[in-house]
């Protein structure tokens, strides 16, 4: 048998008419074969530790999510040694200081450099950085004031969901405590 690992699972799209109540959620999961499982708000983010590798895991909590809930949206991993890099390498330290300003989007797969920088070459006054397929980005007037989010997806070619900062560190604590 194989240990287990620790995963971060973000839904994307949920909140707004998606919604996927969060005891449900936890009890689904658990039910499905994940152990230590846990939720943090109503807004698609759960840690849980699975045997299964990443795509399994992935295929079983899609079919749960499609199941239970007929939520039929983009899930993504992150394996809870990646997501505490995720934090140990915030390249706007400073806007740590001001977590809904500073935002981790995790994408699908990492973009072409070209589309990086038309991304970037779409900032008025918004910080990026890309390690990967993880994006940083800094919005120093506020999330909904950026252009960027909207064109994200198009512009990098891959789908992509984002946590702010107060968010990211929630889903580390609440991975902590659950081991």
């Amino acid at each position: 048998m194989r240990d287990a690992t620790t995963f971060i699972v973000l839904f994307r799209g949920v909140g707004g008419a998606t919604q996927l109540p969060v005891a449900r959620l936890r009890q689904a999961l658990g039910e499905g074969g994940f152990g230590a499982v846990a939720t943090y708000i109503n807004s698609g983010n759960a840690v849980l530790d699975s045997v299964w590798d990443a795509a399994e895991t992935r295929a079983r909590i899609a079919g749960i999510a499609a199941g239970e809930f007929g939520f039929s949206k983009e899930i993504m991993l992150v394996r809870r040694a990646d997501w505490r890099r995720i934090i140990a390498e915030n390249p706007f330290p400073e806007a740590a200081e001001q977590p809904t300003l500073l935002h981790v989007f995790v994408l699908e797969r990492a973009p072409r450099p070209d589309s990086f920088a038309a991304l970037q070459d779409r900032a008025r006054g918004e910080n990026l950085h890309l390690r990967g397929n993880i994006l940083y980005l800094h919005v120093p007037d506020g999330f909904s004031a950026s252009k960027l989010p909207p064109v994200l997806d198009r512009v990098l070619g891959t789908t992509s969901t984002a946590r702010n900062w107060r968010t990211v560190l929630a889903l580390d604590r609440l991975a902590a405590a659950t081991r």
